[in-house]
């Protein structure tokens, strides 16, 4: 540990529970997947925070005029460079926090959630259009596109915040959230959730299976029955209109046109998995276990591989790929865990995120997204770490 790093951990322990610069000093010799995601966080805020601001940068390093938001919509919006991370990679660092605070139950978590997090997300709040929610990009820049899915995933967050916590201001911001995902939805292709505010030419999974997940969690959080109806409807229709009956996996999206984006994303697979192993929670329809099963079995095949390491048994590694994308697919393994508890599919995780524990991490504690360390990436990006720090404690929490 060098000179920088340590004062840094001394500073952070003299302002642990005080607001935008606090953060928790982790042990770093304990190789437990709790602690690698403590020690995953604090790479994160070491990395890519942004001085006498909560915001963060997308990248690390961050060369802000050399980099391309391929995810966007609008197409003059991909090539501004921006001096903070757009609100989707952000975004992850509220998931990435929670699911620590879910794993340890400690209060330092909570600060850096309500202090830290949720300060700096507060910039990227729409109050300009109607209904309110969350745009692309903060505020004070000129105003950016609004996503739905981007929206789904915080109202989880919020949701999952309020279950552990009771405190209505989470649910409150939930339910907002809820608010504005409705305003989304239309008859057109029999229902469903678009993708973006701005551009409604498709209907995604992205936005379509979360969009249930999160019905689903504010009809446990409220005990609404009109949540679950509506989780379920969106369930049925993306299953009737985007998964692939070759296979059980899911496409992209639906185009107003009819057309289909056989794109195949762990992501999108997963929250389906998600959605109907919550169904058969609350319903106790065979049905949703059935498909909940046939979604994980498919999805083990497609986005692992088999892998023989130097030392030890073969075991299925996650392929190479978009670490946030997988990251939400175990969501879907752990909510169908909690109903039929195998674990084949955790075992995996877990070999595949020891692997990248020990040869996909740089010297500043980064990932690359090839687990088996044959290939770095020059670039790290924020979303990417986040994810790391989510998985990690996700597992923690099971054990």
């Amino acid at each position: 540990m060098n000179s920088k790093q340590l004062l840094f951990i001394l500073l952070m322990c003299a302002v642990a529970m005080t607001g935008c610069d606090s953060q928790e000093q982790t042990t770093v010799d304990d190789e437990s997947a709790l602690m690698r995601a403590k020690q995953t966080l604090d790479s994160i805020y070491l990395n890519y925070s942004v001085s006498g601001t909560c915001l963060l940068r997308e990248n690390y390093p961050s060369d802000i005029n050399n980099y391309t938001a391929t995810y966007l919509a609008a197409e003059q919006q991909r090539d501004m460079p921006n001096q903070y991370s757009y609100l989707w990679p952000y975004s992850g660092t509220l998931s990435a926090v929670n699911a620590l605070f879910a794993a340890t139950q400690d209060a330092t978590y909570k600060s850096i959630l309500d202090n830290k997090v949720l300060v700096g997300l507060e910039e990227y709040f729409d109050t300009r259009r109607t209904p309110e929610a969350y745009a692309s990009y903060i505020h004070s820049a000129p105003q950016s596109d609004r996503y739905y899915d981007d929206n789904i995933w915080l109202g989880i967050d919020f949701t999952d915040t309020y279950l552990l916590t009771r405190e209505e201001k989470y649910l409150q911001k939930a339910e907002l959230i809820w608010k504005f995902i409705e305003s989304g939805m239309d008859d057109k292709l029999g229902g469903g959730i678009y993708w973006c505010e701005q551009k409604k030419e498709s209907k995604n999974t992205c936005s379509n299976a979360p969009g249930s997940v999160l019905a689903l969690k504010l009809f446990e959080a409220t005990q609404d029955s009109s949540y679950l109806k509506k989780g379920q409807q969106l369930y049925e229709w993306t299953k009737a209109n985007l998964q692939d009956p070759a296979d059980h996996l899911y496409f992209d999206n639906i185009g107003l046109d009819g057309n289909i984006g056989k794109a195949k994303f762990a992501y999108n697979s997963g929250q389906m998995m998600q959605s109907a192993s919550l169904l058969y929670r609350f319903t106790q329809q065979k049905q949703y276990l059935t498909e909940a099963r046939n979604i994980a079995k498919a999805c083990y095949y497609y986005f692992f591989t088999s892998y023989a390491p130097q030392e030890g048994e073969p075991f299925r590694l996650i392929k190479k790929g978009d670490v946030w994308f997988t990251a939400v697919m175990l969501r879907g393994y752990i909510q169908l865990y909690q109903i039929d508890p195998d674990k084949t599919y955790l075992i995996s995780f877990d070999k595949s995120l020891d692997m990248a524990w020990k040869n996909a991490r740089d010297e500043k504690g980064l990932f690359s997204t090839d687990f088996t360390g044959n290939t770095r990436d020059t670039r790290k990006w924020l979303l990417t770490q986040a994810a790391m720090v989510e998985m990690y404690a996700r597992l923690a929490a099971i054990k």
